[in-house]
C-alpha cells in the first residue's frame, strides 16, 4: 500500500460512507472533515490515473448538502455535466473503484447505469439534464408520485442552448423540480446574513404569494390610486432583491429563486434546499462555488483549475508527470495561427474547449480573431456560416464527439449554401479512458452525407500542416480534417504520389511491392498500421501495396483506378465500419465496375467500454497483428478455393459487393 492508499484509509469518516442514507446522522464537523478527507481522496486517485478534478473539487459540499437533503435512488439526482459526479459516486458506495477510474474494469468518468441505482442518466454531453429532468418531472407528475427530481447543473453547461429551451418548458409546467445552479465561473459572489437567509424563505413560502395576490386585487379595486400603487410596491420588493440577488432572469422566466448560497458551506446549502424542496414548484438554487476549491495547484491554476488533467500528476504541484511530447492539437493550433497570420479572413470558432483544441493560441496572439461561443455547436457552426458569408473563413474546431451535435447546422446552413467553412476536428477515433460517448468514430459515416463536403485525414503532422492548408484553400463548400488525441506518430513519408486528373488532392504511396496481390487503403494515422501489417504479410509471401488517400471523401478516382490492378483491396480505418471509407470505396468500385473484392477493417457499431487506446484497438482486432493474420488467411482463400478458409478471429460478416468485412469484433 502506497503513502497516499494508507492516509486514505485511515480517515474514518469517508470509510464509514456506504450510501446516502449514512450521511444523515453526520454532526457539523464531522461533514468538515468528510468533506476535507474527500478532497485528500479525490486528489490521491486522479493524481494517478487522469480525470476531471477541478470541478469535482467544487462540488463537494454541494454534493454532501443534495444526498442530505433528498433520498436517492427514490429522489432522482441528476448531473450536467455529468463529469462532476465524481463525489456522488464516492458517496454512493463507489470508493473502491477510483483505484481504476477511467481504466479497464474501474469506474467510468461519468455517471453510469451499469454502476449503480443512483445514476439515472449516463449524460457526458453537457446541458442535457435539464431536458431529461422536464419529462422525468412530467412522467412523475402523471403517475402521481411524490418523488423529487434534482439536477446539479453547473461547470459550463448553461452556456448550451438546450439548457434554455429546458428551463422555458420547465416553468411552463410548474411541476416540483429543484434546479442547483453550480456557478463556479466567479460572475457573482454570495450573499450571505440574515436579510438574504430571510427573502429566500419569504419568496418560496406560498403565503408569501397569496399575499402578494390579495393586494394586487385590493389594490386593483381601488379607483386611480390602485394599480399605480402596486406597481410602485412590486418594483421596490424587485429592486431590494435585485440589490442582492440576479434572480430577475430567471424569475422573468417564472422560476422561483433562492440564493446566491455559499456553495462550500454545506448548512447554508441545505437550508436552500429543504425551502426549494418544500416549495412544490420549479425552484433555482443559485449557489457559488470555487472550481479546485480546497486544493492549492488548482485554485492557483487560474485559466484551468486543474479541469481535467489527462494522464498522472504529481499530487503535491499538480505537474504532469508524462514527458512532453508533439501533439496533434499542438501542431494544428501552430498551423492555424501560421495561416491566419498570412491569410486575414482565417478566423477561428470554438465551443467551450478553446485550450483542447488549439484555438486558445490564435485567441492570445492574434486577438479578436478567435471565439469561444460556449456548449453551443450549433451556435457555433450557423455562426460560422454567417462568418463566410460576409467574407471570411472560419476554422470551426471542437472534438469529433460534439459537431454530431450540430449535424442539422452542418447540413442545411453550411452545406446547402456551399459556404467555405473548414472542420477541424480534435480526438477523432477511439480515444479511450473518456468512453463511448467521447469516441470520435462518427464523422466521417455521418458528415460524408453533406453533398460537396470534403474529408481529409492526415497521418503524421506533416500531413495535417498540409491538408490543413488544402482546406482552407476550397472556396466553393466545407472541408473537415480529423485527427486522433496523443502523440502525433513519426513522420511516415510517401515513395510517390498519384494525382488526378485535376491535379488536386492525390492518393500517396508508401509502400510497394513488384507482385500486386493486395492493395491495402490506410486512412489517417491507420497508415503506420497499414504499413506494420504489410510488412507481416511480406512475410507469408504476398505483395502488398499501401496508399494513403489523403482525401477520404470525395473517394478519390485515382484509388479507383489502382484497385483494377489488384486481386483484394483492404481498408484500415479508425472509425466506423457502417458508412466508413470501406463503404465508400466500394460503392465507387462497384460504379466503375470493378471487380476486385474489397474487404474493410474499422470499428463495428456498438458500445465500447472505456479503456486505453491501445487495449480497445486490440479488443476490436484493430493492430497490425491482427490485420496481417486476417488478410493472410483471406489471400490464402483465394490461393486455395476448393479448401474451406479458416474462420478468420475476429469474425467476418459479408456485404453485398464485398469479400467480407471485418468489425472487428
Amino acid at each position: 500500500m502506497s503513502d497516499d492508499d494508507a492516509a486514505v484509509s485511515g480517515h474514518s469518516v469517508i470509510e464509514g460512507i456506504q450510501g446516502p442514507s449514512d450521511l444523515r446522522g453526520l454532526s457539523p464537523e464531522q461533514l468538515k472533515t468528510l468533506a476535507a478527507e474527500i478532497r485528500d481522496f479525490l486528489v490521491a486517485k486522479v493524481s494517478r490515473t487522469g480525470g476531471h478534478l477541478g470541478p469535482n473539487l467544487g462540488v463537494v459540499e454541494l454534493t454532501l448538502a443534495i444526498h442530505r437533503v433528498f433520498d436517492s435512488p427514490r429522489d432522482r439526482i441528476l448531473f450536467d455535466t455529468g463529469h462532476q459526479a465524481y463525489v456522488h459516486k464516492i458517496i454512493t458506495g463507489r470508493q473502491r473503484g477510483f483505484d481504476l477510474l477511467r481504466q479497464r474494469g474501474g469506474l467510468t468518468g461519468y455517471p453510469s447505469r451499469a454502476e449503480s441505482e443512483h445514476d439515472l442518466i449516463e449524460n457526458s454531453h453537457a446541458s442535457t439534464a435539464l431536458s431529461y429532468a422536464d419529462g422525468l418531472a412530467k412522467a412523475l407528475a402523471l403517475t402521481g408520485s411524490s418523488d423529487h427530481v434534482v439536477v446539479l447543473v453547473g461547470d459550463g453547461a448553461l452556456t448550451g442552448g438546450m439548457c434554455w429551451e429546458a428551463l422555458n418548458n420547465i416553468a411552463a409546467t410548474r411541476n416540483p423540480l429543484v434546479i442547483v445552479v453550480n456557478d463556479n465561473g466567479r460572475s457573482y459572489a454570495p450573499t450571505i446574513g440574515g436579510l438574504a437567509d430571510h427573502l429566500a424563505t419569504l419568496r418560496l413560502n406560498p403565503g408569501y404569494e397569496r399575499f402578494l395576490d390579495l393586494v394586487k386585487d385590493a389594490l386593483g379595486n381601488t379607483p386611480m390610486v390602485g394599480g399605480p400603487m402596486y406597481e410602485v410596491l412590486h418594483a421596490v420588493k424587485r429592486g431590494i432583491k435585485d440589490a442582492i440577488a440576479p434572480q430577475g432572469m430567471f424569475e422573468d422566466l417564472g422560476l422561483k429563486y433562492v440564493g446566491p448560497v455559499d456553495g462550500h458551506d454545506i448548512e447554508a446549502v441545505e437550508s436552500a434546499l429543504r425551502r426549494a424542496k418544500r416549495y412544490g414548484g420549479p425552484v433555482i438554487v443559485h449557489a457559488v462555488t470555487s472550481k479546485g476549491h480546497g486544493y492549492r495547484p488548482a485554485e492557483e491554476d487560474i485559466a484551468d483549475c486543474l479541469h481535467a488533467p489527462g494522464s498522472a500528476f504529481d499530487p503535491r504541484t499538480g505537474k504532469l508527470l508524462a514527458a512532453a511530447s508533439v501533439k496533434w492539437t499542438g501542431v494544428f493550433a501552430d498551423e492555424l495561427v501560421a495561416v491566419a497570420r498570412e491569410r486575414k479572413d482565417i478566423v477561428g470558432i470554438t465551443a467551450a474547449m478553446a485550450e483542447p483544441t488549439g484555438v486558445a493560441k490564435l485567441m492570445r496572439e492574434l486577438p479578436g480573431r478567435g471565439f469561444d461561443v460556449g456548449i453551443a455547436e450549433q451556435h457555433a457552426v450557423t455562426a460560422a456560416a454567417g462568418m463566410a458569408f460576409g467574407g471570411m473563413h472560419p476554422v470551426v474546431a471542437v472534438y469529433a464527439t460534439f459537431l454530431n451535435r450540430a449535424f442539422d447546422q452542418v447540413l442545411l446552413d453550411v452545406g446547402l449554401h456551399g459556404l467555405p467553412v473548414t472542420f477541424v476536428l480534435d480526438r477523432a477515433g477511439i480515444t479511450g479512458p473518456d468512453g463511448p460517448s467521447h469516441y470520435g468514430i462518427w464523422d466521417m459515416s455521418v458528415f460524408s452525407v453533406v453533398p460537396g463536403m470534403r474529408i481529409a485525414a492526415p497521418r503524421d503532422a506533416a500531413t495535417l500542416r498540409e491538408e490543413f492548408r488544402e482546406a482552407v484553400a476550397v472556396a466553393t463548400g466545407p472541408t473537415l480534417v480529423r485527427f486522433p488525441t496523443g502523440t502525433v506518430p513519426d513522420s511516415l513519408p510517401a515513395i510517390d504520389r498519384l494525382c488526378g486528373t485535376d491535379g488536386r488532392g492525390g492518393v500517396d504511396v508508401l509502400a510497394r511491392t513488384p507482385r500486386r496481390d493486395v492493395l491495402m487503403v490506410g486512412i489517417g494515422p491507420f497508415a503506420h498500421l497499414a504499413v506494420d501489417a504489410a510488412a507481416r504479410i511480406g512475410e507469408q509471401g504476398y505483395g502488398v501495396t499501401v496508399v494513403d488517400p489523403r482525401w477520404v471523401r470525395p473517394v478519390p478516382s485515382e484509388l479507383v483506378r489502382l484497385a483494377r490492378d489488384y486481386r483484394v483491396v483492404v481498408t484500415v480505418e479508425d472509425g466506423l465500419r457502417v458508412g466508413g471509407f470501406g463503404d465508400a470505396l466500394a460503392r465507387a468500385l462497384r460504379d466503375a465496375e470493378v471487380r476486385t473484392p474489397l474487404r474493410d477493417i474499422a470499428v463495428p457499431q456498438g458500445w465500447h467500454p472505456h479503456g486505453t487506446r491501445a487495449q480497445i484497438l486490440e479488443d476490436l482486432g484493430l493492430t497490425a497483428q491482427h490485420v496481417a493474420r486476417n488478410v493472410t488467411e483471406w489471400m490464402s482463400g483465394l490461393d486455395h478455393p476448393q479448401a474451406p478458409p479458416a474462420p478468420p478471429r475476429p469474425s467476418i460478416s459479408a456485404l453485398p459487393g464485398r469479400l467480407g468485412s471485418a468489425g472487428l469484433q
